[in-house]
């Protein structure tokens, strides 16, 4: 029967332990296997979170020139909102900058599902490759008008 371990049974506790054991410098006592899943875990989550924004927007920004008719204040904010969100998140993780091309690619295919979800607009009526430039996903934001 399998010995359950700390990073098994609380988590929390494990990160605190590992913490603690590197502070002191007891670094052969560290639950390596473990420790390192957990950091390459954290590099994709801040890989995920890059696409998962960037989907939010180029939805946001495919409703916007779809469906000029339907412009609403809240999709402006939600553009702002995410090129700020995504600007930041590239300035605290500069290396993510070469993966961007194929964040946008990935985070569209997303985006045509939010706006086969919120909106009449058939995703496959719609670009099946992002039709924005780096340059237009990241452009001043967009004005509203009642």
């Amino acid at each position: 029967m399998p010995t359950t371990t700390l990073y098994d049974q609380d988590f929390y506790a494990w990160t605190q332990h590992q913490v603690d054991l590197l502070r002191s410098g007891c670094l052969a006592e560290l639950d390596l296997e473990n420790l390192i899943e957990e950091i390459e875990s954290l590099g994709k989550q801040q890989r995920q979170e890059l696409r998962n924004r960037l989907g939010v927007l180029l939805g946001h920004l495919l409703k916007w020139h779809y469906q000029p008719e339907a412009r609403s204040k809240s999709w402006v904010y939600t553009i702002k909102e995410q090129r700020r969100r995504i600007q930041e998140h590239l300035a605290d993780n500069p290396s993510l900058k070469p993966y961007l091309c194929e964040a946008i690619e990935r985070g569209y295919r997303d985006s045509l599902d939010l706006v086969g979800r919120e909106t009449p607009l058939d995703p496959n009526q719609l670009p099946q490759t992002c039709p924005f430039s780096e340059a237009d996903i990241f452009a001043e934001p967009v004005n509203w008008r009642p």
